[in-house]
């Protein structure tokens, strides 16, 4: 039973949340103590709440799930984790997780309260919307970074993050749509009513739009946010951003992948090591190079 409540929480999709150090890391306090424990403590707390999510997402999809190919194993389509049992968990980690939100900082706990609604209402109505479904799941990375500057006293952070982070969103979550209806064919409403309203030439045109405009937002980023360095250093990190979105295009495209973007981030090595020479390289420029 443990194993099953704990599967359900989704532990592997807790990486989305790494979206809450954004401010941190930007702000260049990454290694002040404060504002360090703080974001952790948020991103702790961000995985919960999300994990409530998850668990009520699953209740609501129970029975299209159980005719998915991978995603009748879940605990709870399966079986293997009781409905009211799900239930009760999904309460009571609701409470605790927003209680301490709120004393954790009024703030913050607004920011995980609007992004609870705001997935409870995607569960049950705005996933079936084409176009609005993804705008929600984008606005849920962009809650998640806003999470993280309620957490800190920022001084450096641009609102261009704000805009990268949200299309940088809206690119991986048509992709997934696109993998979707690759994976389920014909199938593919049958099993989230949603992709009816998608067509894979569709898709291909809202995937060239919005990573066309993506690494324009980062490039402009990188030469006008007041916040960087003023030698413009960060714009060597524009082919790390570059080359992440042709090769999850190659994935999905080419592989006909994901499906399940934090997944494949974690078990394509090539994606996996531009990620981290990505931030490896703006750690150093932001640190380094003030």
């Amino acid at each position: 039973m443990i194993k099953a409540i704990f599967k359900s929480l989704r532990p592997k999709q807790w990486a989305k949340n790494i979206f809450v150090f954004a401010a941190l890391i930007f702000d260049r306090q990454m290694f002040v103590p404060g504002p360090l424990f703080r974001t952790i403590t948020g991103f702790a707390l961000m995985c919960l709440i999300s994990s409530v999510v998850y668990i009520i997402n699953d209740l609501a999809d129970i029975e299209q799930d159980r005719q998915h190919p991978t995603k009748r194993n879940r605990p709870i389509a399966s079986g293997q984790l009781p409905v009211n049992t799900a239930r009760i968990v999904a309460v009571l980690l609701g409470i605790i997780t927003l209680a301490l939100g709120f004393s954790l900082s009024p703030g913050f706990g607004w920011i995980i309260l609007i992004y609870f609604i705001q997935n409870l209402l995607y569960s049950f109505w705005l996933k079936h919307l084409p176009i609005i479904d993804v705008f929600i799941l984008a606005t849920g990375f962009l809650l998640r970074v806003a999470a993280g500057v309620s957490l800190i006293e920022v001084e450096r952070f641009s609102p261009w993050l704000y805009v990268c982070t949200t299309l940088l969103a809206l690119f991986i979550a048509f992709g997934k749509r696109r993998a979707e209806i690759v994976l389920l064919a014909e199938d593919a409403e049958n099993h989230r009513r949603v992709l009816d309203g998608y067509t894979i030439p569709l898709l291909d045109q809202f995937l060239v739009i919005i990573s066309a405009t993506t690494i324009v937002a980062y490039s402009l980023y990188t030469f006008s946010a007041e916040n960087l360095p003023a030698n413009h250093l960060m714009m060597l990190t524009i082919p790390f951003v570059v080359y992440g979105i042709f090769r999850y295009l190659y994935l999905i495209h080419v592989e006909e992948s994901g499906g399940a973007p934090d997944e494949l981030i974690l078990t394509d090595l090539p994606l996996l090591a531009d990620i981290l020479l990505f931030g490896f390289s703006s750690a150093v420029i932001l640190y380094l190079f003030p």
